[in-house]
């Protein structure tokens, strides 16, 4: 498998599984072809081309030749200086890798994270919440994210990456898209009536299960277990968490519970002041779930090979490998 397929599927896979729906994504990106086309020479100079085919600027491959063959994929959920120093070390001893492959951003594609937070307006637009609000609590959150990373420096483990010659992609917002969708179709199928027939779902998937057996699995944060679930809107999209003034809406528009990744805790003061349930299924076990089911879509057909680290688990849909 070729990384630049590798990549391309990863991405087709993410807007097949957009909460907001293909045929949205894609008049989005027909939009954008459109606005490029207004652009004087000037302004394509520092154009993001690959925004024109990709809408999720928070998956980019890194460091690395579209061309080269990928077998052996060191996949974590972070992968930063030191794992990159691990996966060397891994080759010193005769461990062939062929790609870094991380769920969280870096390099350009963390630089550029707030950009895909505007899609959390369009999703909640589909909950009910009117546009014209979502957008506007948005603005202010985006901007505010925006801020925090004009600082960081985050090319330090694309640099790393690129003097060990070691090929680097993240893959973020697609598979955040794969475990919102899979959670979402999850409980509108199934329509667990209280919040502990919630976790019962949750608990039963590998990947959650494993995190309970750590002592992280999911757990109620606003509410109890006997009160009834509702309306639930899977919260885990979006590049990072959305702005705490939109719980007032999503109450309006009739959501009564919230099953997200993780919260702040302002979030949580907010939620719990417009009488939201909240159910946290976890971080990293959500971003384990959303991972290996875009692998399992990307690497159909393939031979490969997976190492686990920083917090990755594999888990496929396609074998036997369950937890027991």
């Amino acid at each position: 498998m070729r990384l630049g397929n590798l990549y391309k599927k990863a991405v087709a896979t993410g807007i097949e599984n957009d909460p907001r729906g293909k045929i949205f994504v894609l008049q989005e990106l027909d939009r954008r072809k459109k606005e490029f086309n207004k652009l004087n020479p000037e302004e394509r100079d520092s154009f993001d081309f690959e925004s024109l085919e990709n809408p999720y600027s928070d998956s980019r491959i890194l460091v690395g030749d579209v061309d080269s063959e990928v077998i052996t994929i060191f996949t974590g959920i972070d992968i930063d200086v030191g794992e990159i120093l691990l996966a060397d070390t891994l080759r010193a001893r005769g461990k062939k890798i062929d790609l870094l492959l991380s769920h969280h951003p870096s390099g350009r594609a963390l630089a550029n994270l707030a950009s895909v937070m505007q899609m959390q307006s369009d999703i909640l637009s589909t909950y009910g919440v009117p546009i014209n609000i979502a957008e506007g609590l948005m603005d202010g959150r985006i901007q505010e994210v925006e801020r925090k990373l004009m600082p960081v420096n985050h090319t330090r483990a694309v640099d790393a990456a690129r003097l060990l010659d070691l090929p680097f992609l993240c893959l973020h917002t697609p598979a955040d898209n794969m475990v919102t969708t899979f959670l979402q179709r999850l409980f509108d199928t199934e329509k667990p009536y209280t919040l502990s027939d919630v976790l019962t779902l949750l608990k039963d998937i590998p990947e959650y299960k494993t995190a309970g057996r750590e002592s992280f699995g999911p757990n109620i944060l606003l509410g109890q277990g006997n009160r009834k679930a509702g309306k639930i809107f899977v919260d885990m999209t979006g590049g990072t968490e959305g702005s705490k003034e939109i719980f007032e809406s999503l109450t309006r528009s009739g959501v009564n519970t919230i099953v997200g990744m993780h919260l702040s805790e302002d979030h949580r003061k907010e939620a719990e002041k417009n009488h939201l349930n909240v159910i946290i299924a976890g971080h990293i076990s959500s971003d384990n779930i959303g991972l290996n089911l875009l692998l399992d879509e990307i690497t159909q057909g393939f031979s490969y090979e997976i190492l686990e680290c920083s917090g990755f688990r594999r888990f496929s849909r396609f074998t036997a490998a369950q937890v027991e």
